[in-house]
């Protein structure tokens, strides 16, 4: 990171709904061989053998018309997307959905490509939903996390922690996820 906030070469800006296909570029590819669970409200560390591949074009599930869907339905709700371009290319996505509840924002959406993590590229759309959530009024901030290692070590290295109460809603949609909080009040 540079002396601005920046990541050398990265340029954070919105990301229109005609750009939401882009997400094609992002490389979701990841080993992943520590996860969690919780237990008894507290989170667990477990062994596992879960391997993520790219986007695919079409399906139910972490596929390119899946993601421009969820983005294209959070956009109607007032929602804000920001890319991460590498020299024109979208290497980052984060979405965040004002108003999850009356005190509370959602960070929906946080994607690093393959290639890209580690560099501070999800700190700088992390923090940049956050500011937005300030600025919206917001008291939390909620995201259900992937329940992997990398994951879960991001945001709670971004202040966030496992909730006891989870959004209804949300936990409904994505039960087996960590469900994390960050006080913005304070």
């Amino acid at each position: 990171m540079n002396d601005t906030g920046n990541v050398e070469g990265i340029e954070i800006r919105q990301v229109r709904p005609d750009e939401f296909t882009r997400i094609a570029e992002i490389e979701r590819k990841e080993r992943v061989r520590v996860g969690y669970r919780m237990s008894d409200g507290k989170l667990e560390r477990m062994d596992v053998h879960w391997d993520s591949s790219n986007w695919r074009p079409t399906g139910p599930e972490h596929s390119v018309e899946r993601f421009v869907h969820e983005l294209s339905k959070y956009h109607a709700m007032g929602s804000t997307t920001l890319g991460a371009f590498a020299d024109d290319r979208l290497v980052g996505v984060a979405t965040w959905r004002p108003n999850l509840t009356e005190t509370m924002d959602q960070l929906a959406f946080l994607h690093v490509s393959d290639g890209y993590r580690r560099q501070g590229i999800g700190s700088l759309l992390c923090d940049s939903l956050d500011a937005l959530a300030r600025e919206n009024g917001a008291r939390t901030f909620y995201v259900s996390a992937t329940p992997s290692e990398s994951a879960v070590g991001f945001y709670m290295s971004r202040g966030f922690a496992p909730t006891a109460t989870p959004h209804p809603g949300l936990f409904e949609l994505e039960p087996e996820d960590i469900h994390m909080t960050k006080d913005l009040a304070g």
